[in-house]
């Protein structure tokens, strides 16, 4: 067997890959170059520079994993390598500490006004007591995303003496005591507490701008801010408003919303009640060691037959497991991501039930799909091999039934998410071998085709709402490529349910006036 690996990789990464097989050890390289050399390769090991298209998977002849040395995979065409089968790994956890003591280093920095004072003495000044800081003992601080990053930063800061209060919809108020802090359920009782707040969630539709004008204004004035976590989840200008008005006391930022055009951010026009520093959460010697060395175990281990520890893409399950089902995993994962995105409320627990067909069958690896469709929506890391860990340790409980129950389809899968709040059923089903079908939304009954881009209309029925909304969507250069009008199967409410395709993401403003039309009950936007 013989192993590709571009990008420069850890010696000891090459050494482990080589107890297997034969290892070329290139620069990196473009498509065009790749393409040419790729099909006489088992693996490809890359780091973030090297961009494993389309085409190159499709050239990829042999290919059974590429190995991604980080956490992210975005140089990576996941949905190609799934098609061919091919396993994607990375290193979810492999900068952990890296990530958590960079924040917990930022937050020191901002405190005692270490980069200012530094620059002040390094100009040949001594202004002592211009830079006269705080403590963080017996200061509280805020962690939103209680994730392995989030928890080891709050064993530092209890070590530090502070208090701690922590936000999470995936974790539990056991869970959150028993690491030491104070789970507070919503984020309106949140914002008032903390001296500190850091962030340590992903970036999705409901983080973008997280904090902005209207969060930082129910803060206690004063407050430090830390992100180490991504771009995007603050609204630099509200943030720089803030400082500027002494609502913030200070931040320390480590991501930004453009990083390509970094020097762009308002954040650079502040002075010294702010630390910068470009994305370096994860530059640590060991961090890069250690990312390298796992995924380069991960190529070893299923070129040797065994399993993958962080498959992104597909679960390292032996084929007779598998086979049967896999037709049903892109749509297992898509109505979860529906459900969880439609959920309002902590989740608590997740139903599956199979129908049909499915109901004679092993159908734990559409249980993965599952909880990785429903956790990965507001989770970063999650993939098909962790996602029962995860579930399991913040507390969901996980329930499958079979049925036997005649459907209109040979075999069918619902999801049941039940919250604190609320509760979400989803159902999905395939209508031939790769053509999926969203046939229940709630109480909707539906067949509809899970895209990208997904609008939720619900509304009174009368004339005249599908054009309103089309017109709305229409002004805002929005296209719709498909949609349908869904109804209640006791429609004794008049409501119904419209579900548009769109080629282009919905933001909050296009949003807020279709709820603004009369008749229409709200809006929802889902991205899977």
């Amino acid at each position: 067997m013989k192993v590709l690996i571009t990008d420069k990789i850890n010696e000891a990464a090459i050494k482990i890959v080589q107890q297997v097989a034969e290892v070329d050890n290139l620069p990196t390289m473009d498509e065009e170059e790749l393409i040419k050399i790729i099909d006489k390769y088992d693996a490809l090991l890359v780091r973030s520079q090297t961009k494993v298209t389309k085409n190159i998977i499709e050239a990829a002849s042999n290919m059974k994993i590429i190995g991604r040395a980080g956490v992210g995979v975005d140089n990576i065409d996941i949905e190609s390598a799934t098609k061919k089968g091919i396993i994607v790994v990375n290193s979810p956890d492999g900068n952990t500490n890296a990530a958590a003591e960079h924040t917990i280093a930022m937050m020191m920095a901002m405190s005692r006004n270490i980069p200012v004072a530094d620059a002040s003495v390094k100009a040949g000044l001594w202004e002592r007591s211009k830079f006269t800081g705080c403590e963080v003992y017996n200061k509280t601080l805020g962690i939103i995303g209680f994730g392995k990053i989030g928890q080891h930063v709050a064993q530092v800061a209890l070590s530090l003496g502070m208090k701690l209060v922590v936000n999470d919809p995936y974790t539990t108020k056991e869970y959150v005591e028993k690491c030491g802090g104070k789970y507070i359920e919503h984020l309106d009782d949140f914002w008032a507490i903390p001296d500190f707040i850091t962030i340590h969630t992903p970036k999705t539709k409901e983080t973008t701008s997280l904090i902005n004008t209207n969060t930082i204004n129910r803060m206690k004035k004063g407050v430090r801010i830390i992100n180490c976590a991504r771009g995007g989840i603050i609204d630099e200008k509200a943030l720089f408003d803030a400082i500027e008005s002494g609502q913030v006391k200070s931040a320390a930022i480590d991501v930004y919303e453009d990083e390509k055009n970094v020097q762009n951010s308002p954040l650079l026009k502040l002075g010294r009640n702010i630390v910068l520093t470009p994305h370096l959460g994860a530059s640590t010697d060991e961090a890069q060691i250690n990312v390298a060395i796992d995924v380069a175990k991960q190529v070893k281990d299923v070129l040797s037959g065994g399993d993958a520890t962080s498959a992104v893409n597909i679960p390292s399950l032996k084929p007779q497991k598998l086979e049967p089902v896999k037709d049903y995993m892109p749509i297992a994962q898509a109505i979860s991501q529906v459900a969880s995105q439609v959920m309002e409320s902590n989740l608590r627990e997740i139903e599956i039930e199979v129908k049909g067909y499915l109901a004679n069958l092993d159908v734990s690896p559409l249980e993965v799909a599952v909880l990785k469709g429903v956790l990965s929506s507001n989770l970063v890391g999650v993939n098909f091999v962790n996602a029962p860990l995860i579930a399991k340790q913040r507390g969901i409980n996980v329930t499958v039934k079979k049925s036997q129950q005649t459907t209109d389809y040979i075999g069918s899968i619902s999801v049941k998410l039940t919250g604190d709040k609320n509760n979400v059923e989803v159902a999905g089903a395939l209508i031939a071998p790769t053509i999926q079908r969203i046939v229940k939304l709630n109480n909707y009954i539906t067949s509809i085709e899970p895209d990208k881009y997904m609008l939720l209309v619900p509304h009174k029925n009368k004339p005249n709402m599908v054009a309103q909304v089309a017109s709305v969507l229409g002004a805002d250069n929005i296209n719709i490529s498909k949609m349908q009008v869904a109804q209640k199967h006791d429609d004794n409410d008049n409501i119904s349910l419209m579900i548009i395709n769109t080629d282009d993401i919905v933001e909050a403003p296009t949003l807020s006036k279709i709820s603004e039309i009369e008749g229409v009950i709200s809006s929802k936007f889902i991205s899977l």
